[in-house]
């Protein structure tokens, strides 16, 4: 097996002495947990704004740098092309990066990139491009989504990237999946997640955050619960992990609503987290015990990184803080903005520090955060940006491999490697090379009696290369792991067919007697496709749907893959519970409706781009509250059939204009995100026409039909604040004492 000679820092050798200048960056504002080293790998001048980055095949790091980002208060530089990505490179092997090597150059608010296919993607909004790479240089540029991200706001622009092991690339703040298959890219709907930076665990479940929520996740792989485009699942997807969003900040950080009560303690310490973002499970394989698949997050209002301790429960993931009283990281330094975190080649957790005094894009810039930002100067932190690392205290690191070198056989191999990084990449490199005489090895490695991780992936390197075996799955479903046997019965939805059944029925129900929960879930989400070409899994809906009678994951899981209507008469023989039934027939009407899940449905805003409060609503709006006004989970309400869009106008404007704080109502249900809708009364490029625009143009998409209110009334609205000076509460606009 080969590597690529040396550790990290050894990117590349030279034979003489280099007179580049290193930064030195003083680390005595930072407390770190106990038994790790922090150590600085880059800093200005060698890069600006830093926002994400991803290691090549040699181990060298590529960041985006989005310096136009809030350069002032105005963020006025914001159109300029003055973003690039560049790879940094530790030219006299000290371990400190030393030179930066310009990429791309000329861009406009480049926010994620990703090495894949032998080449790099990379979004640059509203356009997601890839790239060859040959010589470090860019070459045969293709435009892979030119929809990518909408235009708005850049804090709520699809980012992340992420190829999973599922052979598909996901993002953040997006509803959209990617992959290239024969040279053609793909792009189709998918659930969506987050708001900025998104992760995976080993099995290829997805996690993500919003500002006010630590760590979300999804319970299920990735689309299982969405097949069904006529069903849209209420659990499942998009679960708050972390109980309480407490954060332990060592100093009286300035955040954006640090006026209302209850987000800073009597210290002026941040009590809950307000722009939660780019986390990551750590997968790097030499950490102590204890940290395998630990959750990070970034918290870069309060100059902190949590660590959550994630517990898998079947048909859950449970979320705990490691320490009830401090942080794995945290900084009196308020320059000090990590915004994203990767796993690196050596095992280490690296850290994006975009180092920037104000992240709070204008637009929803508080005026009591400008004026703090004034008063400390955080307006003239500007021009710095810093890769840090963290390492486990006497961790050895291992080399990198080079992959490029390797035999086929050498990166099989890798697929158990201790470094997610590391057997991700080698999956990766085996489904591009597609070399055809591995394939018996792959399968041979399914086959086996032993119990080794390297087989998930294994399965997934196979299915990316069309070249699954049905006696291969049905050996793996022998398996004692869990999750290995459950990424077996969702492959084998490729093999649905009356020849293939009575095998595999016959392994479900070997399966099902163990009553092992993880399994079950995934048995109950394919039931219904095998149940339409075999009458005998009808009885195995019957147990598995009586067994979590009162687990409502099970009962959706099981929706999720009713493509096609069963046999009424059968599932009625089952007597499950009354609910079922009934959530059955509802499926069955929307169905015969063509009633579609939102993700599945066109962008509702386009019909009516012409007008401003389109517009303004897809630039402002749609981020939180969704294109089709379906509302976003964790984040916003719908505005669809809202009684607050059909209802009395004026309240709405009082919405616009002055915001929202607390608990609120919709169509019966409360929803109680944490966090503060802003308001548009303080920001300067929304006129009073502009309010009327917005009105009319919600009212009419989302509601039966358009109202909109005179520019004197906006301007008498404007005028009135709220009895706090912030936001509105719902009690104060219904007129509650």
């Amino acid at each position: 097996m080969k590597y690529v000679v040396g550790a990290l820092a050894l990117i590349i050798l030279w034979g003489c002495a280099t007179d580049y200048k290193e930064t030195q960056v003083s680390l005595e504002p930072y407390s770190l947990a106990d038994g790790f080293e922090l150590s600085v790998l880059a800093a200005e001048p060698l890069l600006d704004t830093p926002v994400a980055m991803d290691f090549d095949d040699q181990g060298r790091m590529w960041v985006a740098e989005m310096t136009g980002f809030m350069e002032n208060l105005e963020s006025s530089t914001e159109e300029n092309p003055s973003g690039a990505i560049k790879i940094l490179e530790d030219r006299d092997g000290d371990g400190v990066m030393d030179h930066a090597k310009v990429f791309l150059d000329s861009l406009v608010m480049p926010r994620a990139l990703a090495h894949v296919y032998g080449g790099l993607l990379y979004a640059e909004p509203p356009r997601l491009w890839f790239v060859e790479i040959e010589n470090d240089q860019p070459k045969n540029r293709v435009l892979v989504d030119a929809e990518y991200a909408p235009e708005g706001n850049p804090e709520h622009q699809p980012n992340g990237l992420v190829l999973n092991i599922d052979n598909w690339i996901y993002s953040a703040k997006s509803n959209y999946r990617y992959q290239r298959k024969d040279g053609e890219w793909l792009k189709e709907p998918t659930s969506h997640r987050g708001q900025w930076g998104i992760a995976q665990d080993d099995f290829g479940r997805l996690y993500y955050n919003n500002n006010s929520k630590i760590l979300l996740g999804d319970y299920m792989l990735p689309n299982v619960l969405v097949r069904n485009r006529h069903f849209a699942p209420k659990h499942g997807i998009g679960e708050v992990l972390t109980e309480t969003q407490r954060v332990f900040p060592k100093h009286a950080a300035s955040v954006n609503r640090g006026y209302i009560p209850g987000v800073l303690n009597a210290d002026s310490l941040l009590q809950k987290v307000t722009a939660a973002c780019g986390p990551t499970i750590y997968r790097g394989g030499v950490f102590p015990e204890g940290y395998a698949q630990n959750a990070f997050s970034c918290i870069p209002e309060a100059n902190l990184i949590k660590r959550t301790v994630l517990g898998f429960h079947g048909d859950s993931i449970s979320a705990g803080f490691a320490w009830p009283d401090k942080e794995f990281l945290a900084s009196t330094d308020e320059g000090f903005r990590p915004v994203n975190l990767n796993n690196g080649p050596d095992g280490a957790l690296y850290i994006v520090d975009m180092h920037r005094g104000v992240i709070q894009h204008h637009a929803y810039l508080s005026p009591y955060l400008r004026e703090r930002s004034k008063e400390k100067g955080l307006d003239t932190i500007i021009d710095y940006g810093r890769i840090l690392r963290v390492q486990a205290k006497g961790a050895i690191t291992a080399p990198i491999p080079d992959f490029s070198d390797m035999a086929s056989s050498e990166l099989v191999e890798l697929l158990g490697h201790a470094n997610g990084w590391v057997h991700d990449r080698a999956q990766r490199h085996l489904i591009l090379r597609n070399d055809q005489d591995i394939i018996g090895t792959l399968n041979g490695l399914l086959r086996s009696d032993t119990e080794d991780k390297a087989k998930l992936h294994a399965l997934y390197t196979l299915k990316g290369m069309g070249e699954l075996e049905l006696n291969s799955l049905l050996k793996v479903l022998d398996n004692q792991d869990a999750e290995l046997v459950a990424a077996a019965i969702h492959a084998l939805e490729g093999f649905v067919d009356s020849n293939s059944s009575s095998g595999v029925f016959a392994a479900y129900s070997k399966l099902s007697s163990k009553a092992q929960p993880t399994i079950d879930l995934y048995l109950a989400s394919t039931m219904a496709r095998w149940a339409h070409i075999d009458a005998r899994f009808y009885e195995l809906v019957g147990v598995l749907l009586h067994r979590y009678e009162g687990r409502p994951l099970y009962r959706e899981a099981f929706f999720s893959g009713l493509e096609v209507p069963l046999e009424t008469d059968r599932l009625q023989t089952l007597e499950l519970a009354e609910g079922f039934y009934v959530q059955y027939q509802k499926v069955l009407a929307s169905q015969e409706m063509a009633w579609l899940n939102p993700i599945y449905r066109k962008k509702s805003h386009t019909m009516d781009s012409r007008t401003r409060g389109s517009l303004l609503y897809s630039k402002i709006c749609s981020a939180c509250h969704g294109s089709t006004g379906a509302g976003i989970a964790q984040m916003a309400p719908p505005l669809l059939d809202s009684e607050y869009v059909s209802g009395d106008t004026e309240r709405l404007a009082k919405v616009l204009l002055h915001g929202l704080s607390g608990p609120v109502t919709v169509n019966g249900t409360t929803y109680e995100y944490g966090h503060v809708m802003p308001g548009l009364r303080d920001n300067p490029e929304i006129s009073d026409a502009d309010i009327n625009a917005l009105l009319s143009f919600v009212t009419n998409a989302f509601s039966d039909g358009g109202k909109g209110l005179s520019t004197e009334k906006i301007k008498e609205i404007r005028a009135t604040l709220p009895k706090s000076g912030g936001e509105y509460t719902e009690e104060e606009l219904n007129g509650v004492d």
